[in-house]
């Protein structure tokens, strides 16, 4: 079972979880990535393109249901307006053994910072405000998956 969303609304990880969990896959292994707070960040908005970031995370999804043997896997990215603290994105994946389901989450979160259409953009409590750029280092970590 493959579960993709792309949404404004926060992300319930203790539901998402039990849901996942549902038909005891063996192993799972998740990624829950959270808004920092800093250098005095007060908001990190991301932009989308609603289509193609969902078309994204899915083609990264069946990707690794493709490579790895797993018996469920979630994923769910935020949009709109965060605050730190709050849940961006979560990954969940499971399988039959931990190996798969931990080479799965991390290929997931390492790709879809390279691979997927989301614009990141921050506001800090002094008025700054900038976009994100892709770092080097995150391109190096989705290229070591090809």
């Amino acid at each position: 079972m493959i579960r993709v969303f792309v949404q404004a609304a926060p992300i319930d990880v203790g539901a998402e979880i039990d849901l996942h969990d549902a038909g005891g896959h063996g192993a799972s292994a998740s990624f829950i990535g959270r808004v920092r707070g800093d250098a005095g960040l007060t908001e990190l908005f991301l932009e989308h393109h609603p289509a193609m970031t969902e078309a994204g995370l899915a083609s990264l999804a069946h990707a690794a249901a493709d490579r790895w043997k797993l018996g469920a896997l979630t994923l769910i990215h935020r949009v709109g307006s965060m605050t730190p603290g709050e849940t961006i994105v979560l990954v969940l994946a499971s399988s039959r053994h931990r190996a798969e389901a931990l080479a799965a989450c991390e290929y997931l979160i390492d790709r879809l910072k390279t691979d997927v259409m989301l614009w990141k953009r921050e506001s800090f409590a002094d008025g700054r405000i900038a976009w994100v750029e892709e770092r080097e280092d995150d391109r190096d970590r989705a290229a070591r998956w090809e």
